[in-house]
């Protein structure tokens, strides 16, 4: 048992490596945004030098992170229960070491995958900054001296198109649970943009109107999508508002609690 459990560990560990190696190509454009940002002189150097090109999700890297998720929600649950029923064959549980090893492989497994998609999202976020008529700061900056709802619509469309047609493409290359885990993260990156923008502005109520409309858009168009794609395969968690969009109804509406969101999609 003790030496058939290290061997699913080892063989786990060794897929995970064979993943990374063989889709390395497809990672390496995340690399960037893996690790946390130090804003020096060669970082800013670097961003000038960036391609203005959008980043779009190859199939390579979704079929990495469909292998992965398949690994943590099909093969993991399989070899627990195994392990269980071997276990409960010795009276004293048997060597626990095994079964720690498994855990640990499982933890960098997770932790693999949860940081893909968090990178994958801000690749995604960032394509929003490209363009001048995208980029979601400058529209609610804008928005101060909009004159009605219509103008503010009109100027959240090309970012709604955006967010649209990268959503549908997500869906075309990632499995379920896996789309809505990105397409959740991605909501709640963009709706972190638009928490920078208020908290810098906390004194000055006259930005809170148009930025109450764009994220009502930001809101209808990541529910609507995300809905739409799944059908039936949605689950009511789903389309419950992430962390960041919460604290900005919060903060734009005063009377209503700070619930923090669950961030339950990585």
């Amino acid at each position: 048992m003790v030496w058939s459990l290290c061997a699913i560990a080892d063989v786990e560990k060794a897929i995970v490596e064979a993943l990374d190696k063989q889709y390395a190509d497809v990672v390496a454009p995340l690399k960037e945004n893996l690790a946390p940002k130090k804003f020096g002189l060669k970082y800013v150097q670097k961003l000038t030098k960036r391609s203005v090109c959008a980043y779009t999700v190859p199939d390579e890297l979704a079929i990495l992170l469909n292998s992965m998720k398949r690994m943590l929600d099909v093969l993991r649950p399989k070899i627990e229960t195994q392990f269980k029923s071997w276990g409960s064959c010795i009276p004293d549980g048997g060597n626990t070491a095994p079964g720690e090893r498994l855990s640990e492989v499982t933890v960098m497994l997770r932790t693999k995958f949860r940081t893909y998609l968090q990178a994958v999202d801000e690749k995604l976020t960032e394509n929003t900054k490209l363009q001048s008529a995208t980029k979601l700061k400058k529209i609610l900056q804008d928005s101060k001296e909009t004159v009605g709802e219509s103008d503010i619509r009109g100027r959240m469309q090309p970012l709604k198109d955006q967010l649209t047609n990268t959503i549908n493409h997500l869906h075309t290359v990632f499995e379920t649970r896996v789309f809505v885990a990105i397409c959740r993260g991605y909501w709640d990156r963009i709706g972190q943009d638009v928490l920078s923008f208020l908290e810098n502005r906390k004194e000055n109520r006259s930005w809170y109107k148009g930025s109450q409309i764009a994220v009502s858009i930001l809101d209808d168009t990541f529910a609507s999508q995300i809905q739409q794609l799944l059908g039936n395969a949605l689950l009511e968690k789903d389309l419950d508002p992430p962390r960041s969009i919460t604290e900005v109804r919060s903060m734009l509406c005063r009377d209503i609690p700070n619930h923090k969101g669950n961030t339950y999609y990585y």
